[in-house]
C-alpha cells in the first residue's frame, strides 16, 4: 500500500475505481504514513479518523475522487472542526460547518484526513510563523515551505497526501506549490467553492488544488468548480514573456530552469515565444496587498484591535494596526490599477494564450530568515513574491505553478497565467511541460519521502 501512496492522485483514484486498491487500507495506510512523516514537516495539524472513516463510508459509488485521502487548509470549515487561520485568536467567531470546499470533496467521494498547516491569518508568502509551529519544506526541513498553504504544499510534497485543497489570495497555492516542487492552480475568481469563508465575497482569494501534477489539480478543480475540462493538446501554443524585474531580478539557477522550459514548452506544442509588455505591472503587487488586505478590515473595530493579545505574533499585531491606517486614497488608486491591469491583459490576451515567468524569483529562503539574494541585492522574500504572484489575484485570471527544476536540490517553479476562465488550457499547458521535461520534476520526491 505505500507504493500506492507515492503514486500520484489520479493514479489511486484510478487503482480504487478498479478495484485494484481497497480505499480503506488506503486510508489506514495514509494515517500511519502521517504518524511517520508528519513529525518532520509538521504540515498536517489535526486529524480526526473516526470523521475520516464516516467519509469514507458515505462516500458515493462511481464518483471521481472515491476513497481518495486528501488534506484541507486551515482556513475552511468542517462540520466537526471550525477553521483556525493558523492562528491563536480570530477577529470574529469561527464555527464548524460545510463549507463549499467541504461539500465538494465530501460529493466527489474524496477521503479528508486532515486539517493542513497554513501561516498565520494568511498574511505571508514564506509560512514560517503558525500558531501550531511552521511547516517545514520536505526538500530541507531548515527552509521554508511556502504561505499561506504552507501545510497543504508541505504534506504533498512530503507524499503524506497525493492531493490538498488550499485558498490563494495573494499567490498563497504557488508559492508553496514552487518552494516544494509540486503544480498549484489558482482558478479564476468566482470559479471554485467558497462557501464558509469567513471572506466569501473577496475579490482575490479562492479555493484551488495543489496535487503532486497537473492531473491531480484537474481532478480536484473539477470536484472544487463542477467544470470538467477534458485534456486538449495545446498545439500552437503563443506564449507570452515580459521582461523586466519579474523575470529578470531572478537567482541565476530561476531564470535558467525557467528559460529552459519555456523553449521546452514551445518545441513540444509547436509554438511561439514573444515578448508582451504589460504597463503597469510594476503596481499589480502593491495594489494586490492593499486590496486583499484591506477586505478583512471589516471585521475589525477599535476595541478588537486594542485587544490582540501577545499570543499572535509581532509582524501580524503591527501589520493588522498598520493596515487601519491606510488611507482611502490608496484604495481607490489600487481599484484604478485592477482596472489598467485588466484592459491590458484583455489585449495581451488577443495576441498569445499565455504569459509564462518564474513564480518566485529564487528558491526557499531559510525559516529563520526569510531572505534571498537577487542581482537587486538581499530582499525579504515577502517583499519581491507579489511581484509575480499578485497579477492573477488582482484580476481574478487563472495561474498555475509548474516545477520546472532545481537550485541544488530546492525546487523552482514556473508560472503561467491566461486569460479569465482558462482554466483548462493552464492545465492542458502543464500536461505539455510534463511531458517536455519527462515528468522529472512532477515525479521527483524529497529526500525524507525516499527512504
Amino acid at each position: 500500500m505505500s507504493d500506492l501512496l507515492d503514486r500520484p492522485l489520479a493514479a489511486q483514484a484510478a487503482a480504487v475505481a478498479s478495484g485494484e486498491a481497497d480505499p480503506v487500507e488506503l486510508l489506514d495506510a495514509t494515517l500511519a504514513r502521517i504518524e511517520q512523516r508528519n513529525g518532520a514537516v509538521n504540515a498536517v495539524v489535526e486529524t480526526f479518523p473516526e470523521r475520516s472513516r464516516e467519509m469514507l463510508d458515505a462516500a458515493p459509488a462511481g464518483t471521481p475522487l472515491r476513497g481518495v485521502p486528501v488534506v484541507i487548509k486551515d482556513e475552511w470549515p468542517l462540520p466537526w472542526r471550525a477553521q483556525r487561520f493558523g492562528a491563536a485568536e480570530t477577529f470574529s467567531e469561527m464555527a464548524p460547518g460545510e463549507s463549499g470546499p467541504y461539500r465538494a470533496l465530501r460529493d466527489a467521494g474524496a477521503v479528508i484526513v486532515g486539517v493542513a498547516n497554513m501561516h498565520e491569518w494568511g498574511s505571508s508568502s514564506t509560512g514560517n510563523a503558525s500558531v501550531y509551529g511552521p511547516a517545514r519544506n520536505p526538500w530541507d526541513t531548515e527552509r521554508c515551505p511556502g504561505g499561506s498553504s504552507s501545510g497543504p504544499g508541505s504534506a504533498v510534497a512530503a507524499r503524506i497526501v497525493a492531493g490538498a485543497v488550499g485558498a490563494d489570495g495573494i499567490g498563497s497555492i504557488r508559492y508553496p506549490a514552487s518552494y516544494c516542487g509540486i503544480t498549484g492552480l489558482k482558478p479564476t475568481l468566482g470559479r471554485t467553492a467558497m462557501q464558509g469563508h469567513h471572506l466569501e465575497g473577496s475579490s482575490t482569494i479562492v479555493s484551488g488544488p495543489l496535487s503532486t501534477d497537473a492531473a491531480g489539480c484537474r481532478l480536484l478543480y473539477t470536484a472544487l468548480s463542477g467544470d470538467r475540462p477534458p485534456p486538449v493538446s495545446p498545439q500552437g501554443l503563443r506564449i507570452g514573456i515580459v521582461r523586466g524585474p519579474v523575470s529578470e531580478d531572478c537567482s541565476d539557477a530561476v531564470r535558467a530552469a525557467c528559460d529552459k522550459a519555456i523553449e521546452a514548452l514551445r518545441d513540444e506544442c509547436s509554438g511561439t515565444v514573444r515578448e508582451v509588455e504589460l504597463p503597469g505591472l510594476e503596481l499589480s503587487g502593491f495594489a494586490t496587498i492593499v486590496l486583499g488586505s484591506s477586505e478583512g478590515l471589516a471585521l475589525v473595530s477599535p476595541s478588537k484591535l486594542n485587544s490582540i493579545s501577545e499570543r499572535i505574533g509581532v509582524v501580524n499585531r503591527a501589520l493588522v494596526k498598520y493596515r487601519m491606517l491606510v488611507p482611502g486614497t490608496a484604495l481607490v488608486r489600487a481599484g484604478r490599477i485592477r482596472a489598467m491591469m485588466r484592459r491590458g491583459l484583455s489585449a495581451t490576451f488577443a495576441d498569445v494564450d499565455v504569459i509564462a515567468w518564474p513564480t518566485v524569483p529564487a528558491v526557499a529562503p531559510p525559516l529563520s530568515e526569510p531572505v534571498v539574494e537577487l542581482p537587486s541585492g538581499r530582499r525579504n522574500a515577502d517583499a519581491v513574491n507579489p511581484r509575480g504572484g499578485g497579477l492573477a489575484n488582482l484580476t481574478g485570471i487563472p495561474a498555475i505553478s509548474v516545477p520546472v527544476g532545481f537550485d541544488g536540490e530546492l525546487p523552482i517553479g514556473l508560472q503561467l497565467q491566461s486569460a479569465w476562465g482558462a482554466d483548462g488550457l493552464l492545465l492542458d499547458v502543464a500536461e505539455a511541460i510534463e511531458r517536455a521535461t519527462e515528468r522529472r520534476f512532477v515525479d521527483a520526491v524529497p529526500p525524507l519521502a525516499r527512504a
